[in-house]
């Protein structure tokens, strides 16, 4: 292959005498373990990112799921009832000390991918050291779960830094067998579990690859093992306890997903590992370039894999093989995005498993790619799907948000004199009027009954209580029509809400709101004549 013998011969003169461009990115590289170089790198792509997002989304409010996080934290709990907690948690710890703004969610969500990327350094540095550690990184920023996953962030995205952490505890208390690093590898397994009921097939990995790992009897003839089980049944006790005192519905949600049959698992099974091979691939053609010839030397160096990376190369089979297993098994759902979080693994093993060297030239080429992505993705991309949300919108009306907050909130004031307390309806609209009204007013309806289209319960319609709908949501519209024949004093009232974009219109929705007074208001009940009066003093 003539291509690579000239690729390498000119790696190996770039290296011996590089352009003077590649002075400053040299002496980065020089840095990696002075320890100053990973910091940057990780510091630039979380701003990069962010501001990319801030671009992105101008004017487009936040994700439905990243609003639903916040939601449930602004109540601490040990469980909710459709997601395991660790999201919220997350969510309400950073907006104990961030604003509520668009910005700082989106800055929530690069700093958790950015931690995610530093505990998938700690791993790596088990096994190599200098440039390759970086080349770890910038293979998976070549990735789309780091930035575009990792933006919505959610029970999937918040998995990012949680499986990475809990695999270096592992790691290292298989390898020491120390009770510190056994407690550790509990609580951080303990935390995976709390984001995610997916993260059982990590620990499960974890169980596969110490049995079939040839030191299993020192590991578990020790006390590293018992040590951390213990230590991470301790941790999940509070929430053990929260799904045996309530029910356990988090099971349920999670159970929903169950509902298929061979057919349709073998879809999904191919699905997801296509899914996965899509999410790589980018990065897997790089390095079939820096590799080159030195392809080859893969079964020989698979098979001088070091005692480490063979427990690594376990845990990561198990991590694809174990939910396969499962959704052929029981018929559940297998997106992709479910697995994206376990990508860095794969990398890992790629990188620091080739006992070949990598020449720095090609680690300066992939620095010079992932900063060309990202200038090109702020520069260019940011901006042009930001005028083409605009004018075309989100199928979830996201842009529109902000707006339809904003607009229910005045008109319950004009109407009670009172802040807005509680809201409901569209799910999205609910969690947005919560975090973009300045009331900020509490999701009425309990996440157990989040898709039966129940009725409120008397004591929150008797505080007062309002609800959203877009136009032409069948389910939300009847369910509203449901609530006022129960109501008895309320308002409904129709307005028109429009995008904006840096002083630009853009794309119209009608919204449909109920407003149910608190009973002591005084507030009379309208007929259909006033209502439909009412209906006209929107923004139309």
């Amino acid at each position: 292959m003539p291509i690579d013998f000239a690729l390498q011969a000119m790696a190996e003169r770039s290296d011996r005498a590089p352009a003077r461009w590649r002075g400053p990115l040299l002496r980065w590289l020089d840095g990696v373990e002075a320890g100053w170089a990973m910091p940057l790198l990780i510091a630039c792509f979380i701003a990069m990112w962010t501001l990319y997002l801030v671009i992105a989304y101008a004017g487009g409010g936040l994700h439905p799921d990243t609003l639903e996080a916040w939601t449930l934290g602004r109540n601490f709990a040990f469980g909710y009832h459709k997601h395991p907690p660790l999201m919220g948690w997350v969510a309400a710890s950073w907006t104990s000390v961030f604003p509520l703004s668009d910005w700082s969610l989106q800055l929530m969500a690069m700093a958790n991918a950015g931690l995610a990327l530093v505990f998938v350094d700690c791993v790596a540095r088990q096994f190599v050291t200098g440039h390759k550690r970086i080349l770890v990184l910038l293979l998976l920023m070549l990735t789309p779960a780091y930035q575009f996953h990792a933006q919505r962030f959610n029970a999937n995205s918040v998995l990012l830094a949680t499986w990475p952490l809990a695999t270096w505890c592992f790691l290292r208390a298989f390898e020491s067998r120390g009770a510190g690093w056994a407690i550790a590898a509990g609580c951080a397994t303990a935390l995976a579990m709390v984001g995610k009921y997916y993260s059982i097939f990590l620990v499960t990995s974890f169980a596969f690859a110490a049995l079939a790992h040839p030191a299993r009897r020192v590991y578990f003839t020790s006390a590293s093992p018992w040590i951390s089980a213990v230590t991470g049944l301790a941790v999940l006790s509070p929430h053990i306890y929260w799904l045996a005192t309530t029910g356990a519905s988090t099971f349920s949600y999670a159970l929903t997903h169950a509902n298929g049959n061979a057919l349709s698992s073998l879809s999904e099974v191919k699905n997801f590992l296509l899914g996965l091979v899509a999410a790589i691939s980018v990065a897997a053609v790089v390095w079939v370039f820096i590799a080159g010839t030195r392809l080859k030397q893969f079964p020989a160096d698979f098979a001088a894999m070091n005692s480490g990376l063979r427990l690594l190369f376990y845990v990561a089979i198990g991590t694809i093989v174990l939910p396969v297993l499962t959704s052929l098994a029981l018929g559940t759902d297998l997106p992709s995005l479910w697995a994206l979080q376990g990508l860095f693994l794969f990398v890992v093993l790629i990188v620091c498993g080739a006992r070949y060297p990598i020449e720095r030239f090609y680690t300066v080429n992939v620095t010079v790619i992932v900063s060309g992505v990202a200038l090109v993705a702020v520069l260019v991309a940011a901006p042009i799907h930001a005028v083409y949300r605009n004018i075309n919108g989100y199928e979830e009306g996201r842009n529109l948000y902000q707006q339809a907050a904003s607009e229910l909130t005045r008109q319950w004031r004009e109407l009670t004199g009172e802040p807005l307390g509680a809201v409901s309806g569209d799910d999205a609209l609910a969690f947005a009027t919560a975090f973009y009204s300045p009331d900020h007013p509490h999701y009425a309806r309990t996440f157990e009954r989040q898709y039966d289209w129940g009725l409120p319960r008397k004591a929150v319609l008797d505080r007062g209580w309002a609800a959203l709908c877009f136009q032409g949501q069948d389910d939300c519209g009847r369910w509203m029509e449901v609530v006022s024949s129960h109501a008895g004093n309320f308002v409904r009232r129709e307005f028109t809400v429009q995008a904006s974009l840096w002083g630009r219109h853009g794309v119209r929705r009608k919204v449909v709101a109920l407003i149910v007074p608190p009973r002591a208001n005084g507030v009379l009940p309208v007929t259909a004549a006033q209502d439909f009066s009412a209906s006209k003093r929107g923004l139309e």
